[in-house]
């Protein structure tokens, strides 16, 4: 403890920059000391130009010892930065003659060059390598390989070529996000994957490639779902009893994939199948096969006289709920194909008189990056397993009565309205409800649907950030005695519950730790420092995790008595291993032991409706609605959401709708994703159990789009040009009350 009073720096500041920013990206990782009473930027610390890691892997900072960083900044506490003019500049550039010094934030900003390999080199803005343009038309521009944003062939910092592909441009954030993910084994160039010449040049051009693997095979079970095979009976109404997901190989209740997709199942007696060798495809894919004229041979099956029926009225089976796949070809192929599109006597499309910048746009370039790739395929799993959740709460949505209980809510106190309904006897989790905004004078008065979306919409951001929860993003439940004492914790598991069965959005905010206590049981989960809110808690656990010999251990156990006290925690200590037994168990007395009651009082209000049961058998599926916040709104989110009914105007319909919700996308209207959502269906939001009845759209000779929120039905008027399309749909939407 000798060293504290050598920094006369707060912890929470870089000791070398003075910034207490905290962003790994830009600085590197933000380290703290406690025992030292020092904290380090990561990047500040290597690009520093007095320094060297004298010290083995494992002393001081990655090799930087203490001593060592306390001459570094008492020799950085003489120079100015040229930059910001303030003391502590602990960087100089290597340029012979050169005295510029800064801080490595400022030359950041000012478009210095920081080489992360051999001697860590520093350029000033004057005399940092650049990289040779010998192009013919320097202002040309092409695709970032990574964005697929444009990015200017220009002799700018913020601009990187590479050296083993003529026609490969990146801008420099987009490199450096790629070379973070990737790491020193994955990294390589998007185009032809050269590794070596990539990044021997992306090292000079002051790209950080650390030493490690990709992130994405660092993360516990990324591809466990890949593991798994597709098990689910997808048709329309499932014969089996014992449900959707039972599979019995070697029975008429084996479920069969489809052969093309793989993503859709049917028990083989459901299709009238007497074989699990018998070729099945499901309706989705049957629909592309036929619009595009690629029949395939399969085996003669019961199943082929259902085909011969209206695919509409078909009661053999239905596509998994917004899960079209999209054909290769243009883009007005994928959507003649889109099985959402109903349609009769189409002809094919002739030339769009579209304008290209509102068209559809191509397909995403068949190169992608490592990271890219990765959070698609994330994405792609969230999207899955949300479908599963919306089968599942349709099921337990039967459960639902006609009898109707109405709550009036106050909007401006909308915790303690929604407490004093839910309490009241005559309320029933089974019967269905209407909410009637009693201080609102908009629509939402009138409008059941839409009062009730809105209404859960709120009811869930107040318990996000009530005092009920505690944490940034992740969230645990907090010990907050009166609310148990009132019995609030139940109310609030409760109240998810049914929002989520009645059409309420996702939850989104619960950490990793709290899912699996709810699924699990507390006793077979362990918490981590990112559950521990309280900043005293925190400091106390580095404290004891960081000190590197038992004299230091010791002496930070005496500091943290009364803490340790508190959690139980007191025992003797002979040797440092005993610090991770000590750290163990204060997190897992303040994480868990300590909000037993509230937990449990939780859990049983989560059992209404019989929500909790459905976790604890799925928890898998369940996690994407409860740890992941809700699914951006995009373009083809809502065109996928809804279904097409039209007649041979739905070519250039279903086009100019596409074009004009990529417009939306891209800021290029007045209105956005969410107000065409609310105009149609009253909520802003898609619902975890979906829309009831699914949105529709109809393209009719009328003047202006008109939205049926009881039939959620969208009515498109047929126009000659996108451009009336357009001012149409800003004139009536953009002018419609957003509430």
């Amino acid at each position: 403890m000798s060293e504290t009073t050598n920094f006369g720096v707060q912890s929470t500041s870089c000791v070398l920059c003075g910034r207490t920013d905290d962003c790994p990206e830009k600085y590197g990782e933000k380290r703290t000391y406690v025992e030292y009473n020092l904290t380090v930027h990561y990047y500040c610390l290597l690009m520093s130009s007095g320094i060297w890691q004298r010290g083995k892997e494992g002393e001081g900072v990655d090799g930087f010892l203490f001593s060592d960083i306390r001459k570094e900044v008492n020799r950085a506490a003489k120079l100015k930065c040229n930059i910001c003019k303030k003391k502590g500049a602990s960087i100089g550039c290597v340029a012979p003659k050169c005295k510029r010094s800064y801080h490595f934030p400022c030359g950041l900003q000012r478009e210095c060059i920081f080489q992360f390999m051999e001697d860590f080199r520093s350029y000033c803005w004057e005399h940092r390598p650049v990289q040779e343009f010998v192009d013919e038309e320097p202002r040309k521009s092409s695709q970032c390989t990574i964005c697929l944003n444009l990015v200017e062939h220009l002799p700018l910092y913020t601009v990187l070529k590479s050296p083993c592909c003529k026609n490969a441009w990146f801008h420099r954030d987009c490199l450096q996000y790629q070379a973070l993910s990737a790491g020193i084994f994955f990294f390589r160039c998007t185009v032809c994957n050269n590794k070596e010449k990539f990044q021997k040049e992306m090292f000079r051009m002051g790209i950080y490639i650390p030493e490690r693997d990709a992130s994405w095979e660092l993360e516990e079970n990324a591809y466990q779902d890949l593991l798994h095979r597709y098990q689910h009976c997808d048709v329309k109404r499932c014969l089996c009893k014992k449900g959707r997901d039972y599979n019995e190989p070697d029975s008429k209740w084996e479920i069969k994939r489809c052969q093309s997709c793989g993503s859709c199942g049917t028990h083989l007696a459901c299709s009238s199948m007497k074989s699990s060798e018998q070729n099945w495809d499901c309706t989705e894919c049957r629909s592309i096969f036929a619009k595009s004229g690629k029949h395939r041979k399969r085996k003669k099956c019961a199943l082929a006289t259902s085909e011969k029926t209206n695919g509409a009225d078909s009661l053999l089976e239905e596509p998994p709920p917004k899960s079209s796949r999209q054909a290769s070809g243009p883009p007005h192929s994928f959507l003649l194909q889109s099985p959402k599109i109903k349609c009769q006597n189409l002809s094919p499309c002739s030339h769009l008189e579209l304008p290209a910048s509102n068209r559809m746009s191509m397909p995403l370039s068949p190169v992608m990056s490592s990271r890219n790739w990765s959070l698609s395929l994330r994405h792609k799993h969230l999207r899955e397993k949300r479908m599963k959740v919306c089968n599942i709460l349709k099921e337990l949505k039967a459960q639902v009565k006609t009898k109707t209980t109405r709550l009036n809510i106050d909007a401006g106190n909308i915790w303690s309205s929604a407490l004093k309904g839910f309490r009241q006897r005559v309320f029933s989790p089974a019967n269905n409800i209407e909410v009637n905004f009693s201080n609102c004078k908009n629509t939402l008065k009138t409008n059941t649907s839409a009062s009730k979306y809105h209404f859960f919409q709120l009811l869930m951001l107040h318990l996000q950030n009530s005092s009920l929860f505690e944490g940034s993003s992740g969230k645990n439940l907090s010990l907050d005695f009166q609310a148990v004492k009132e019995n609030l914790y139940f109310e609030a598991g409760k109240m998810i519950a049914i929002s989520l069965v009645h059409g309420g959005p996702c939850p989104g905010f619960f950490s990793k730790t709290l899912f699996k206590c709810l699924v699990y049981g507390p006793e077979n989960v362990k918490p981590a420092l990112e559950d521990v809110a309280d900043v005293d808690v925190a400091q106390t656990i580095q404290m004891i995790k960081y000190a590197d010999n038992l004299s230091s251990l010791q002496s930070a156990l005496q500091d943290c008595h009364k803490c340790l006290t508190a959690a139980r925690s007191l025992r003797p200590v002979t040797a440092l291993c005993d610090k991770n037994v000590l750290v163990n168990d204060i997190l897992i007395n303040h994480v868990i032991k300590r909000i037993a009651l509230p937990l449990e009082s939780f859990m049983q209000g989560l059992k209404t409706l019989g929500v909790l049961e459905k976790m604890q058998m799925h928890p898998n599926v369940f996690s994407s609605i409860f740890c992941h916040k809700p699914e951006r709104l995009s373009a083809e989110t809502v065109f996928n959401l809804f279904t097409i009914h039209s007649s041979s105007d739905v070519c250039k319909g279903a086009e100019f709708w596409m074009g004009y919700l990529q417009d939306v996308e891209s800021g290029d209207s007045v209105v956005t994703l969410e107000d065409i959502l609310l105009f149609v269906t009253g909520s802003c939001y898609v619902p975890s159990i979906g829309f009831d009845p699914e949105p529709t759209i109809k393209f009719l000779f009328i003047s202006y789009p008109i939205g049926n929120r009881l039939l959620n039905c969208l009515e498109l008027p047929v126009t000659k040009t996108y451009q009336q399309f357009k001012k149409i749909m800003e004139l009536t939407i953009g002018k419609t009350p957003k509430n």
